[in-house]
């Protein structure tokens, strides 16, 4: 049972994230992404991952995601800094079931001073581990994630996108990490062309 205080059912927090998303988030005009293809629009999760409501129902979509997949996992986070709202929102979802699972935050490189550590936060050496992304377009950012993470003596058992832009991200992680790659809204639940 949950302990969150109303928490919409899966079916209204996901309609309602889509809302906000499309709302909020969706850009139009011509941008260059961070990977450097060039597209008709621009989706800034980071106005739904930060913000007061849709934090909330990124978590509870996530993590609904990730249960209905049944995929089982200790901990989730992935490359700093588009990642780092997305695996808090988790824990705190999970943190209202009564479910102990942990966030991490991974650097793009690691520190050449204090601890040395690529990944930070709870150790993640032995644990099962889903890297989490707000979108994804060519899987860079989330497979850098992977492999720091698999350095860190973590097993990854997923990938979770909110966003795919279904520009061949997911079929690239799943070829090049071997785990399944799960989105939470495609582009055309969103209106996107």
């Amino acid at each position: 049972m949950s302990t969150e205080l109303n928490a919409p059912d899966l079916a209204t927090a996901r309609e309602r994230l889509r809302e906000l998303i499309v709302e909020l988030a969706v850009v139009r005009g011509k941008v260059t992404l961070a990977s450097g293809i060039d597209a008709d629009y621009y989706v800034d999760l980071r106005r739904i991952t930060l913000h007061h409501e849709a934090s909330r129902l990124v978590g509870q979509v996530m993590l609904g995601m990730l249960d209905d997949a049944g995929v089982r996992f200790d901990a989730a986070g992935g490359l700093t800094m588009g990642a780092d709202p997305v695996g808090h929102a988790i824990m705190r979802t999970a943190g209202d079931r009564g479910r102990a699972v942990d966030t991490f935050v991974v650097r793009k490189a690691q520190k050449s001073y204090g601890m040395g550590r690529q990944v930070e936060g709870p150790s993640v050496e032995g644990r099962d581990v889903v890297v989490v992304e707000d979108t994804s377009t060519t899987g860079g950012s989330a497979l850098t994630a992977v492999e720091a993470l698999q350095k860190a003596g973590a097993n990854v058992v997923a990938v979770a996108i909110i966003v795919d832009r279904a520009t061949g991200a997911k079929e690239r992680i799943e070829e090049t990490a071997g785990v399944p790659c799960l989105y939470a809204y495609g582009k055309d639940e969103l209106g996107l062309d």
